[in-house]
């Protein structure tokens, strides 16, 4: 634009000088133009094109700052913010779980468990098989035990025991015979099956050889033999597994008493007791003692305080003689008030007790009690109703094992004595 204002200035001036020199004529404004002083004239058009130049730019400023259409508000959008450091980030790593510290280990050596035993008898073996049959904790389910083809005959639920009862030539059993014995070798045999609804078992297979030893040479006399005979082994068993035992305690029952020196109108405390190993759990009683001067206890005087499990000496003699409850099974405790017989020049006494133990599991009976007087009958484990036969009379004392005709389970007896044991009187004051 203010090169076009130029241009037409500088033509506006040619055109003035040219129609002056061609003799046009001039009007009224070149007429003052002509009259005036030619430097005057241009310094005139010269502030006219300022003047237009300085009105351009006005319009122009007025056009920018006044528009003509209202505008749309400008929307402000957030600037980058520039820091003054770079800022270097990486993704993060991985975490890492801590490590634990290692400790020493100890290998566990696997325990033999005594789990499994036999009763090698006459004519048949009983095998019995606690259901814990690995000794850790897990009771096996019978029907993956077998003897031989054979399955199990018989379950204890109170002593978690499986009984298998065979003949000697039943159940897959094989012969063997040495210089000195008769075998007979039954297989025990286990097959875990899955437990229910899952694939996994927990226990593993196992194969056990069960093994009746029957001497095949024996001592004889010319006497006729007894055929009422009891296996060896099954003798051994007796004699080796299970020990029956009389001892004197201190009152309180914790220990052994260690003097045996007893006043008359003292009580004696006597605890009997069995020692089982490989047999199911057992209940001792004591059918039977008999207290007299000397070992024999067959010879006069003498006195039978205990008599078919009940102990009379309270109702013969008002005593404080008594059985103590029941604390274990394999233990019976009873209390006998020290006495002396009359016009014997000793003062010693022998004990001599008749024991036997059964299966725990039997139940408190006739046959099976211990009962004492004490302002009427009671009885040891709390069943009073069987102790109403007891009376004071003279029993034989029993020497043999003798089988039962419910269960057939052998029990075991036998006769200790205890002795001696000195009574005195007691000081004068």
């Amino acid at each position: 634009m203010l090169l076009n204002i130029v241009f037409d200035s500088e033509t506006l001036l040619h055109t003035f000088d040219d129609n002056m020199s061609k003799g046009s004529k001039p009007s009224k404004r070149g007429i003052l133009a002509k009259s005036s002083n030619p430097m005057m004239l241009k310094c005139g058009i010269i502030c006219l094109l300022a003047l237009a130049l300085l009105g351009n730019f006005c319009n122009a400023q007025y056009d920018y700052q006044k528009p003509s259409h209202p505008k749309r508000p400008q929307v402000h959008q957030q600037e980058k913010q520039i820091f003054e450091k770079r800022i270097d980030w990486h993704y993060p790593a991985d975490p890492k779980s801590e490590e634990k510290p290692v400790g020493p280990v100890e290998t566990r050596h696997p325990i033999q468990a005594s789990t499994i035993a036999v009763d090698c008898r006459e004519m048949e073996a009983i095998i019995e098989v606690k259901k814990d049959m690995f000794g850790v904790g897990h009771f096996i389910n019978p029907a993956d035990l077998t003897l031989g083809p054979c399955g199990v005959t018989a379950e204890d639920s109170s002593a978690q025991v499986l009984i298998f009862q065979t003949a000697l030539h039943d159940c897959g059993a094989t012969t063997m015979t040495t210089d000195d014995s008769l075998i007979y070798t039954f297989h025990l045999n286990y097959s875990p099956s899955q437990l229910p609804n899952t694939p996994v078992v927990r226990t593993s297979e196992a194969a056990v050889f069960v093994e009746c030893h029957y001497p095949r040479k024996h001592n004889v006399s010319s006497l006729p033999l007894d055929p009422l005979w009891i296996p060896y082994s099954a003798l051994k068993m007796s004699e080796e597994f299970l020990y029956f035992s009389l001892t004197l305690m201190t009152d309180d029952w914790i220990y052994a008493r260690p003097s045996y020196q007893y006043h008359l109108g003292d009580l004696i405390s006597i605890e009997a007791s069995v020692r089982q190993f490989f047999h199911v759990p057992l209940r001792v009683f004591v059918d039977y003692c008999v207290a007299t001067v000397t070992l024999d206890p067959s010879v006069d005087p003498r006195y039978a305080f205990i008599e078919d499990g009940c102990l009379v000496d309270g109702r013969l003699t008002g005593a404080k003689s008594k059985f103590i409850p029941r604390g274990s099974d394999d233990k019976l405790q009873f209390q006998l008030e020290a006495f002396k017989f009359q016009g014997a020049d000793s003062g010693m006494l022998y004990i001599t007790c008749h024991l036997r133990a059964t299966a725990a599991s039997s139940q408190i009976d006739n046959h099976n009690r211990a009962c004492y007087y004490d302002n009427g009958w009671k009885e040891a484990s709390g069943q009073t109703t069987v102790c109403g036969s007891c009376e004071p009379t003279g029993v034989p004392l029993p020497s043999a094992p003798q089988y039962t005709g419910v269960t057939g389970v052998l029990e075991y007896e036998t006769k200790v004595t205890l002795g001696p044991i000195p009574i005195s009187e007691l000081p004068m004051a």
